[in-house]
């Protein structure tokens, strides 16, 4: 019989389970008891169970920040320390309350009175004054300096952290779950330097209290000694000014040693061991300058007059440290490299031998480094980095993840991970796509402002910056937010300007798919496929085809548009076809015929339908005898009457088709699908050539247009078929 789940119990701090249940009680407590103090008086012996935990707690603190591993963790030391300042000053308060009505303060500030400055008040107003210095001017000027530098590069760097985070994310070398944490640790970090910087100002404000409150008590305590007590003057000043003097310094000695630990926190780097490790290690991470220091130092010793016994000892034992060092640990802290040896040298690599990755030089690695290319990149402008930004809003990363996963799940193409960077030498509002380094894409957007597309034929002029949409070449307009309303409301299409670059970027990596998929992306997929098809893949590797030709294929019919995502159907048909040709055109094109059922959809004009254009098949006859074959292309060799005859006519049917949004799309018979495709993409990219063997048997193609045979063609003989 199963047992029922356990409720989760609090983590383990080293705390009682009822403490870690009650410590915001306590804390809550500890407050009210602080505030009570400004206006309650306080007994002298509760008084000095206050003041020794005011010092206890000072120490406690110091000690945390010393075996903290990294600053951030200690994120409630800002807190601590402004609830620790107003618990001293409500102490003082209270001392000042005893000293000036009882002319006593407890046993704590009467032994620091007269144990600590020897029952002597100039002594103990001058080590008063010496502490404060030491505490304002030093520690707390110094701390609160750093801190403030730190929490201003903290906050600067935050959306550059940000962006990295996205960008390894978006690169799927981080998950989900990793990139949380990360970006967790970056706000923890920068909300920590922020407060530090502020809590700093509490500490230099606590110092300057501290001599106001001295000097009041000091006066105050005068005036009633001599007026109120009846004390002669030497005596109301000797009384007195020793107890004050006694508060300051009880009160001066906690506030001193939280500002050495605030000061040891804000100037400590993150290194993954406590302060103390991290101290020894690196002192004593040169054996060589111990021992420089021991020479040193029984050097001091032989100057005339100079005590030669601390000294020796000293140098003695630094020598002797540095020595033992050096000797137990010699391949840690060895000073100089060892001289290769004969044996040594003769089995060193020779000269163009392969060498391990460990043995690589500094110059290879960073020649490696320089060399390495992403295979997609996005470069922004200055003006543009806010899109990336999660921080301020900017959801491109996130959008361009969206992206990837989209053609992979149309295309059935593995894209690989997008980096996206800034470029100083672009406009501020431009960006570019760039394949493995040449650009091939680019276009001009405005963050914080919207681009409205007149898609409806509206007749209002809206206000803005007249452009032209980067995808379809459309005119728009960029508008202010205060003019979307009015764009939608007549018609307009608007869109942000990461809709603009996301939009922008599908349609390049639509057009790019086949450049994308190298051979490592297609053993990727085979090896996929291998999984639920084994028979298939050791059919048809190595034995009809290798890899590079499945490539090929794969990439031909990318190349037009047509998705591999049925990749065992086009692997059986590779293994059908490869006994009678190895030539990837013509797989691919016995392949399509394969797979007419799965794409055919996409350019249907209503189910079951494609509104194509067509040609004469006079003209499909002269052009198969046009068809120029070679090993490794296929194409048409027309005059050019011909060529421009074929252009000008494709183009008025292709503009009469594009007019209500459907597909521009031509069907001729199979022979001539691939030169004539080949032939048009330059001119038309987007035009769709498909052959009548590709389609399906229920689909039918309803005529747009036929281009016809020109004048003069008909009654010339047909040129003989080229050789293949």
């Amino acid at each position: 019989m199963s047992q029922p789940a356990a409720s989760a119990a609090p983590a383990d701090t080293g705390l009682s389970p009822l403490f870690q249940r009650r410590a915001d009680l306590v804390f809550t407590v500890a407050l009210f008891a602080t505030v009570m103090l400004l206006i309650m008086p306080v007994p002298d012996l509760l008084l000095d169970g206050l003041l020794a935990i005011s010092i206890g707690f000072s120490l406690l603190v110091l000690m945390v920040v010393i075996y903290v591993k990294d600053p951030p963790e200690f994120s409630g030391f800002p807190t601590i320390l402004l609830a620790f300042t107003l618990f001293r000053l409500a102490l003082n308060i209270c001392t000042t309350r005893l000293i000036l009505t009882q002319g006593h303060a407890g046993g704590v500030i009467d032994s620091f009175g007269r144990f600590v400055i020897q029952g002597n008040y100039v002594v103990g107003f001058v080590v008063f004054i010496i502490l404060v210095l030491i505490n304002f001017v030093v520690i707390t000027k110094g701390a609160g300096r750093i801190a403030e530098v730190s929490a201003r590069f903290t906050l600067d760097a935050l959306p550059g952290k940000q962006m990295a985070i996205d960008a390894e994310l978006n690169a799927g070398a981080i998950d989900e779950v990793t990139a949380a944490t990360r970006r967790k640790k970056v706000q923890k970090e920068a909300d920590f330097y922020g407060a530090m910087d502020g809590a700093s100002k509490f500490v230099r404000g606590e110092a300057v209290a501290g001599i106001l409150i001295t000097l009041v008590n000091i006066l105050g305590g005068f005036a009633i000694g001599v007026f109120q007590m009846g004390l002669s003057l030497p005596e109301a000043l000797q009384k007195f000014t020793l107890l004050s003097i006694g508060d300051g310094l009880v009160s001066q000695i906690p506030a001193l040693i939280v500002s050495v630990a605030a000061g040891v926190l804000v100037t400590r780097a993150s290194d993954n061991s406590n302060l103390g490790a991290s101290v020894g290690r690196q002192l004593t991470a040169y054996p060589r300058a111990l021992r420089v220091v021991g020479v040193m130092m029984m050097s001091f010793g032989l100057l005339p007059g100079m005590p030669i016994l601390p000294f020796a000892i000293l140098g003695g034992l630094a020598y002797y440290a540095g020595r033992q060092l050096a000797r137990q640990r010699p391949d840690e802290f060895a000073e100089e490299p060892p001289a290769p040896s004969a044996a040594a040298k003769s089995a060193a690599p020779a000269a163009g031998s392969p060498a391990s990755p460990s043995s690589a030089s500094p110059i290879a690695e960073e020649f490696r480094r320089v060399i390495d290319q992403d295979v997609f990149a996005i470069e922004v402008g200055y003006g543009l980095l806010s899109l990336a930004d999660a921080g301020r809003g900017g959801d491109l990363l996130g959008r361009i993840t969206g992206v990837r996963k989209t053609l992979a799940r149309e295309r059935g193409v593995i894209v690989p991970p997008i980096s996206v960077r800034d470029n100083l030498e672009l406009e501020s509002n431009d960006y570019r796509f760039l394949l493995r380094g040449k650009a091939v894409g680019r276009g001009s957007v405005f963050a914080g402002r919207w681009m409205a597309m007149n898609v409806g034929g509206s007749r209002v002029q809206l206000r803005g910056t007249p452009c032209r949409e980067p995808v379809f070449g459309l005119d728009a307009v960029w508008i202010e937010e205060s003019e979307r309303k009015v764009a939608e409301l007549n018609g307009y299409t608007v869109v942000d300007a990461a809709s603009v670059i996301v939009t922008h970027l599908s349609e390049v990596l639509k057009t790019s798919a086949h450049l994308l998929l190298g051979r490592q992306d297609v053993q990727t997929l085979v090896d996929h496929v291998k999984t639920t098809h084994p028979a298939l893949v050791s059919e048809l590797l190595p034995d009809l085809v290798n890899l590079g030709i499945i490539q090929r294929v794969l990439q031909n019919l990318l190349r037009e548009g047509v998705p591999v995502l049925a990749l065992p159907v086009i692997l059986e048909g590779v293994a059908d076809f490869a006994p009678s040709s190895k030539n990837p055109d013509d797989l691919s094109e016995l392949v399509r015929r394969r797979l007419g059922m799965y794409f055919i959809g996409e350019y249907e004009s209503r189910p079951g339908v494609v509104r194509a254009l067509t040609l004469d098949p006079r003209l499909e006859q002269a052009l198969a005898g046009r068809v120029h074959r070679s090993p490794g292309e296929v194409g048409l060799a027309l005059d050019p009457v011909l060529g421009r005859h074929l252009l000008e006519h494709l183009s008025r049917g292709v503009a009469s088709l594009t007019e209500g949004g459907g597909p521009a799309v031509v069907v001729v018979g199979a022979e001539i699908r691939l030169p004539l495709r080949r032939f048009l993409e330059p001119s038309f990219p987007r035009v769709a050539v498909i052959a009548y063997q590709e389609l399906p048997a229920s689909t039918e193609v309803e005529n747009a247009g036929i281009i016809p045979v020109p004048p003069g063609l008909a009654a010339a003989p047909v040129p003989a078929r080229a050789a293949a």
